[in-house]
Order: C-alpha cells, then sequence, then structure tokens
C-alpha cells in the first residue's frame, strides 16, 4: 500500500534543489493515474519563515509534529554534518520509527538519520565527500560509500543530491509499481534506473587523452551488444588497442573492470525484462548474455541483493500470475538494497 501522507524537513541555509527533488516527485498532482497519489507537507524544526540559499525565504505552518505524523518522513540534509541533531528532531524520528512509519535522507540528511540511532546496526550511505565523516562520528553504522542509495525497508538513505532523486523514484515503484515508476521517470526525462555507484564521480584528473574517446566507444557498442559473446578482446579490438593498453585505460577510467561492468550493465539490462515479461529466467539470462540461469542468478544476487524471481515478485504487479517464482529458482528473498 501506498504510504501517502508524506513530510520533508526543510532547514536553514538549505538548497531549494533537493526539496525540489521531493516536491517533484510526491507534491505534484497525478491525474494521468488512476489512484490516489502522495499527500506532500513541507515542516520545519520551527514554523515560518525559513532562509534558504539564494537570499530567499520560503514559509511553513507545519513542525515537527506535523512532520513526525506522516507515514513517510524525508530529511533532505543538515545544516552541519559536524554537529548533532537537535534534540526536537531526534524525538521526532525516534517517534516517528517506533510506531512504523518509513524514513528516507537524502545527501547529508544521513546525519540526523544516524543521530537518532536509526541507522544503528545498518548498511547506509550518503554522499561521498562525508562518508569518512559519517563512519568517525557514528562506528555503529555500516557505511557504504559507493551506492547510490539503499533501501534497508523502514530506513532509507541515499546519496549525493541527485541521487535522492534516484532513490524517490524507487520509492514510487515500490509503493505503486514499475509502470507507474517508469511514467514519473519519463516525465522528470531521468532514467528509472540509474547503473553505477558513487565512484564513478569521485573527483579525478580530467584527460583530453583521445584513447578514453574509443574507449567511451567501445563501451556504447558493448551496450547495443550485450546479447552477444563480449571478451576484453572484442572490446579492445573495437577500441583498436591491445588487450593489456585496454585494460589499464578502462581501469583509470572506471575504477574497475571490463568484465565487471558488463556483468553489471547485463544484469541491469536484464530489470526491464523482470518488470514487464513473463519470459522464464532462462530467456531473460539468455537475452542480456549471460550464458547459463544458474550464472544469470548468481551476478543478479550478487549485485541486486535478491534473485531474479524475488525481485520479479517485488515489481510487478501483484494479479500477474506470471510474477511468481521460476522453477529452480531457490535462491529468492524479499528485496533489500540495491
Amino acid at each position: 500500500m501506498s504510504r501517502r501522507t508524506v513530510t520533508v524537513l526543510a532547514y536553514p541555509g538549505m538548497s531549494v534543489f533537493e526539496l525540489g527533488i521531493v516536491t517533484e516527485v510526491f507534491g505534484l498532482p497525478r491525474p494521468e493515474f488512476d489512484r490516489p497519489w502522495y499527500d506532500l507537507t513541507i515542516c520545519a524544526e520551527t514554523p515560518g519563515p525559513v532562509r534558504v540559499v539564494g537570499g530567499a525565504a520560503l514559509h511553513t505552518e507545519h513542525g515537527l509534529d506535523t512532520f513526525a505524523a506522516a507515514q513517510t518522513l524525508i530529511v533532505p540534509g543538515v545544516p552541519d554534518v559536524r554537529a548533532d541533531p537537535s534534540p526536537a528532531l531526534v524525538t521526532a524520528l525516534r517517534a516517528a520509527h517506533a510506531r512504523g512509519a518509513r524514513i528516507m535522507s537524502i545527501c547529508s540528511g544521513a546525519f540526523a538519520l544516524a543521530g537518532a540511532g536509526l541507522l544503528d546496526g545498518r548498511r547506509a550511505t550518503t554522499h561521498w565527500r562525508y562518508a569518512e565523516i559519517l563512519r568517525a562520528r557514528h562506528p555503529q553504522v555500516e557505511v557504504d560509500a559507493d551506492v547510490l542509495y539503499l533501501d534497508d525497508g523502514d530506513v532509507l538513505t541515499s546519496a549525493g543530491s541527485a541521487a535522492g532523486l534516484d532513490l524517490c523514484v524507487h520509492v514510487v515503484r515500490r509503493d505503486h509499481g514499475p509502470a507507474i515508476a517508469n511514467a514519473v521517470a519519463r516525465r522528470l526525462v531521468v532514467p528509472p534506473h540509474r547503473d553505477g555507484g558513487q565512484a564513478q564521480f569521485i573527483e579525478a584528473p580530467v584527460t583530453d587523452d583521445p584513447a578514453d574517446d574509443r574507449l567511451a566507444r567501445s563501451m556504447e557498442w558493448a551496450l547495443d551488444h550485450l546479447a552477444e559473446p563480449i571478451t576484453v578482446e572484442v572490446l579492445a579490438r573495437r577500441a583498436h588497442m591491445s588487450a593489456r593498453t585496454y585494460l589499464r585505460h578502462f581501469a583509470r577510467a572506471t575504477g574497475g573492470s571490463p568484465i565487471r561492468w558488463l556483468i553489471d550493465q547485463r544484469v541491469h539490462a536484464s530489470l526491464a525484462l523482470l518488470e514487464t515479461t513473463g519470459s522464464p529466467i532462462e530467456e531473460v539470462a539468455a537475452a542480456v548474455g549471460f550464458d547459463t540461469a544458474v550464472t544469470f542468478r548468481h551476478h543478479f544476487t550478487r549485485t541486486m541483493r535478491t534473485s531474479p524471481s524475488a525481485y520479479r515478485r517485488a515489481f510487478r504487479d501483484k494479479n500477474d500470475p506470471a510474477a511468481g517464482a521460476e522453477k529452480g529458482d531457490t535462491n529468492a528473498q524479499a528485496v533489500g538494497a540495491w
């Protein structure tokens, strides 16, 4: 069931971008969907004017009582990652969590959740610039600085500001299914699933090496030919390099290996097939380039932290008979962080 009431916390000195993400996904009316949409309220610790970046101010009459009463609470950031959240905010977050609310953070908002003890013993993420600070200040939190977001059921965290959009679309997918989430993503002109983690965005020297263009073209070719057998040698030939040179350039550009990248692309390419078709797992595996269903299940579970069948059950309409477990898939488990 959709958790219809959503609150988001505004704070002094914030950028309105993260607030805008939440408003765009949960606040705009969606008459094109034949179902009730979310009811969004912007709150503040102290009702009244809230000064934001750029010299402007927004005004809200809603305080922490309203914030804590919602079914879904979103903390889009904190004023200072080295300061503790206010006792009033901690109380509001703990009370909401205790009664079963879903609580989300965007970027540095994870520090508020950690300060309230909601991340103790959990995996969580935040912007890569703040990851080490979060680890140092809250050692009981398992910080994963490479993912775009983490879904731990009732507590969800996301990385930098734009990753908050990925998380919000994911929540729509959880609440309303893939068709609705994909429609929202199309309206926002963003992909329903964004590949990769934060590592691709960590500061790195800019290069004008023409080999990078050849590397990019080889990767683009691979994405168009995922169902075909692809090896490092094949990619290297597409880039007009030796295999050794290709591996070196690929590692420098992405921080990983071509085969690991290719496996991840194949897994993510399978998501749409699992969401929108009833094709057997064996056919899905072959369509995205895996030799066997066993290999596909192994890599899918490693990447998505759930099995293909469990993913299909979670993200397809419940009344779709094709959403059941496929024969031979004994690794089904609830969808967790992905």
